[in-house]
């Protein structure tokens, strides 16, 4: 089954068990917009639990808010969105789709990797055990010959984005003879740029004087309240301030399920530093933010990073953490070194002083920030895309299982009686009732135990517990492991520590690298 396919039965699982759902969809639904439906949401909410406690909980100088969506018009001014949030768009004459020029030459690359990958598979079935991956790349012809086309492309790529030279983004296109994905032809307009901000008006006014926007990122926010928090939690440098919030861009190019999004969710945290320090506090957090992910265990080789070929116009330095999703290595959280330019920026266009008085060094300054922004449904997409698998089993059965992070999975625990008779559905009711104060349990009863646990599988529920009629006599459950099927029998007694030992986030977070 090839990576498409796979995605295609994701999507179509996310929705059957209650995941994800098309917004409006008894509307014929909304293109690009998305619910979560119930399963769905107890994940969103774990992922961002996970991302909370470890980035303000075991951080002592850093603290969360909470800030609006709607901000005054002149806040997204100051920042540079309503001059510069733009995205370079084509038009196919022919199917008359708008695609994003650099979104295009981006897959073209892709496709490029995927052959250099399938050379490599290639290598390992000719040559086994002694296949080494480092010399067929640095000898093989085909592997030489890709590398160096897929350079080159991705350098003159940048160098247009850098130039802002929207000609030379569609003479690429050209040259590269891209086609559309829906006519199959390579009949191109020009590039052009557009504004990717939603406008809406405040209150009853309808001329420009009462246009706000919905925030394009939820940063500014915590900008606009640097002073407000700094003097009211007597914050020193250095330390952050952390948000998860809404956040709205009029995608042209929304696709690939949830990963491009028009209405999404962010987790980002800004990390205010002396200025002159903030390359060293971009790599430590580099670093902090890779050892955040990959105590997951969703495999470590799913994640890379990758150095920006066009630098924002506020930042000195800025990477991403790539992940593997089905379609290829996607981003999944940026780090930056803003600089000083946001603060910098409110200061100008506010008219009110931006600065922090540092007692050690006796004077006052404007702050660098280091960010770290991470999409909240691209984090879902990546767990859940991960621990989707179709596998078949010794007795010739086949399972979907999704292998979620049991610190993560939506439901941790599922209470099944064996029979709906001779007394055990009692039994299981007082274990559902006592240990839902703990975990997320789910009660089942209908069908057989087979089927039941094909179900939790399918939804990733790490445990099932199975009360039989030995039950009764010696007080012990059946617990089943969902990775393993392995099943052990233990007390009732002992089951709140039994699951607690596996799901507690403490568990993860003890791997976890922490920043001085």
């Amino acid at each position: 089954m090839t990576q498409e396919e796979v995605f295609k039965q994701l999507t179509s699982h996310a929705k059957e068990y209650g995941f994800v759902f098309q917004s409006s969809e008894i509307y014929d639904g909304l293109s690009a917009v998305y619910d979560y439906g119930q399963l769905g949401v107890e994940l969103k909410n774990n992922i961002k639990k996970y991302w909370w406690d470890a980035m303000v909980r075991l951080n002592e100088n850093i603290v969360g808010i909470d800030s609006a969506i709607f901000m005054h018009p002149k806040i997204w001014q100051a920042s540079g969105h309503v001059g510069a949030f733009n995205d370079p768009l084509i038009d196919n004459k022919d199917s008359k789709k708008r695609y994003r020029a650099d979104v295009l030459i981006e897959d073209y690359i892709a496709k490029i990797e995927e052959k250099i990958n399938k050379d490599i598979e290639k290598g390992k079935k000719k040559f086994g055990d002694s296949f080494n991956e480092e010399q067929f790349r640095a000898t093989n012809p085909n592997v030489l010959r890709n590398v160096a086309k897929m350079e080159q492309v991705r350098a003159r790529m940048a160098a247009a984005l850098n130039n802002n030279d929207l000609a030379e983004l569609r003479q690429i296109i050209i040259d590269c003879e891209i086609a559309c994905p829906i006519s199959g032809t390579k009949n191109w307009t020009d590039v052009r740029q557009f504004n990717l901000m939603f406008s809406t008006q405040l209150g009853n006014i309808s001329d420009e004087s009462g246009v706000i926007y919905l925030r394009p990122e939820t940063a500014q926010g915590i900008f606009v309240n640097f002073l407000n928090v700094q003097k009211t939690g007597r914050m020193k440098i250095p330390f952050g301030i952390a948000q998860i919030g809404k956040a709205f861009r009029n995608e042209i190019v929304a696709r690939q399920f949830i990963f491009r999004m028009r209405e999404f969710e962010q987790m980002e945290m800004q990390f205010f530093v002396r200025p002159g320090q903030e390359l060293e506090w971009f790599a430590k957090w580099k670093e902090n933010r890779i050892q955040w992910h990959k105590a997951l265990g969703l495999g470590d080789e799913k994640y890379r990073f990758h150095d920006h070929d066009k630098l924002a116009h506020y930042a000195n330095a800025a990477v991403d953490i790539e992940f593997e999703f089905p379609f290829g290595f996607k981003e999944l959280e940026g780090i930056h070194s803003r600089t000083d330019f946001d603060l910098g920026q409110h200061q100008k266009f506010s008219g009110r002083k931006i600065q922090y008085f540092d007692p050690e060094t006796n004077e006052s300054y404007t702050p660098y920030v280091i960010e770290t922004s991470i999409g909240l449904d691209r984090m879902f997409l990546a767990v859940l895309s991960s621990a989707y698998t179709e596998e078949k089993l010794e007795n010739g059965e086949e399972r979907v299982v999704l292998r979620i992070p049991p610190v993560l999975a939506p439901v941790k625990l599922a209470v099944l009686p064996l029979v709906k008779k001779d007394g055990l559905p009692e039994v299981a009711r007082r274990i559902m009732d006592d240990l839902k104060f703990d975990f997320n349990c789910q009660y089942d009863e209908k069908d057989s135990i087979g089927k039941r646990y094909r179900r939790q599988d399918a939804i990733g529920t790490p445990y099932c517990i199975t009360i039989d009629h030995d039950t009764l006599a010696d007080n012990c459950v059946t617990i089943r492991d969902r990775d393993t099927m392995q099943q052990n029998r233990i007390s009732i007694d002992s089951l709140r520590d039994y699951i607690s030992e596996r799901v507690d986030y403490k568990n993860v977070f003890r791997k976890l690298h922490k920043i001085d």
